[in-house]
């Protein structure tokens, strides 16, 4: 390469720098105007809002006030109740521990319904007694290693004494107390036929309170009594609302929660399958809280006043906490307003 090729490269090298540099220097002022643009643009918008929103003017919202001579509608307070099994015997659940959370359970009906007063009047208490009030002693193989007392002392003696205080507490604070009673398949004796479907220690339980609560004429008890069956539904009627009550034991599952058994019985309970007309129903036996819609129907599943099932643990891979339903039912209106899943752990006091 000669002197005057060395000298060609260098000034080719000095105008590709020089081009490098301008287009670098056109890019930092596209981007400064692009930039400033944006910033105009921005500044153009919030003052176009600024201006139109500053033209609006919303009056005060005025404090409505009930009349004195339009009182709010009555409502009931429906307090479900299901699946107390006293006499069970599991880690940290025994016949002590159900009276302790039914009753902590009484005390929080009062104290909800006390919110709901501040709305409405509420006077009367519903108890939906959907069974399994107490364990059994031989209703599946091995259950006498399960329970922390014998049969006699769950019908006549922790039972009865638990549902007649709970009752009486609600008494002190409601108008009224009606329970709407059905059987449970735990109150069965003896294992599935042994004995006839009358024989049902839930029954037996629900007659053994109204006895004991005989002297109080603002309790009462609704119960069918067919003979020769079980006693396991009625169709509980508040005004214009209507619920089919059931244990739950009719609807056939396994390895959990039967969500389409539940489904084809209760609609066809409701297109004829039993003769009353219903709006809801309300069930117990799976022993979790669940609201299920079924087009214009809710199924209210209730929940267990039990913990630590160590069966439900190992066999269906579930536990629940112990908790129930309580709904606030407007009757006139026919539905249910509100609805609390009343926690009842002793860490809840």
């Amino acid at each position: 390469m000669n002197d005057w090729d060395g000298l060609a490269e260098d000034a080719d090298a000095s105008n590709e720098l020089v081009r490098v540099k301008a287009e670098r220097d056109r890019l930092a002022r596209q981007l400064h105007e692009t930039k400033h643009k944006h910033a105009d643009y921005l500044a153009a918008v919030e003052a176009a809002v600024q201006d139109a929103v500053g033209r609006i003017q919303i009056a005060p919202v005025a404090t409505q006030e009930r009349s004195a001579n339009e009182p709010a509608e009555e409502e009931y307070a429906v307090a479900l109740l299901s699946d107390l099994q006293t006499g069970k015997l599991t880690p940290d659940y025994n016949s002590t521990v159900a009276r302790e959370r039914v009753m902590r359970y009484a005390r929080k009906i009062v104290d909800l319904a006390g919110i709901q007063r501040q709305h409405h009047p509420v006077r009367h208490c519903v108890i939906p007694m959907l069974g399994d009030m107490v364990e059994g002693v031989d209703i599946f193989p091995g259950q006498q290693w399960l329970i922390d007392s014998t049969l006699y002392d769950q019908l006549f003696n922790t039972t009865p004494a638990l549902l007649a205080d709970f009752v009486r507490y609600l008494l002190a604070h409601f108008e009224t107390v009606t329970v709407y009673a059905v059987d449970g398949n735990h109150g069965r004796i003896g294992r599935r036929g042994q004995f006839g479907p009358m024989d049902n220690a839930d029954r037996m339980l629900y007659r053994i309170l109204a006895m004991l609560l005989r002297g109080e004429p603002r309790f009462q008890l609704q119960m069918t009594d067919p003979q020769g069956e079980r006693n396991w539904y009625q169709v509980m009627q508040l005004g214009n609302y209507t619920a089919m009550l059931i244990h739950g034991d009719q609807i056939r599952g396994h390895s959990g929660f039967p969500w389409y058994g539940l489904g084809k019985k209760v609609n066809g309970w409701g297109s004829g399958g039993i003769p009353e007309k219903f709006r809801d129903v309300f069930m117990g036996h799976y022993h979790q809280l669940a609201r299920i819609p079924l087009n214009q129907r809710s199924v209210w599943v209730n929940g267990s006043t039990e913990s630590t099932n160590t069966y439900a643990s190992e066999s269906l891979a579930a536990q629940s906490e112990p908790s129930q339903w309580l709904l606030f039912v407007d009757p006139n209106a026919g539905r249910v307003t509100a609805s609390y899943g009343v926690q009842l752990k002793e860490s809840d006091r």
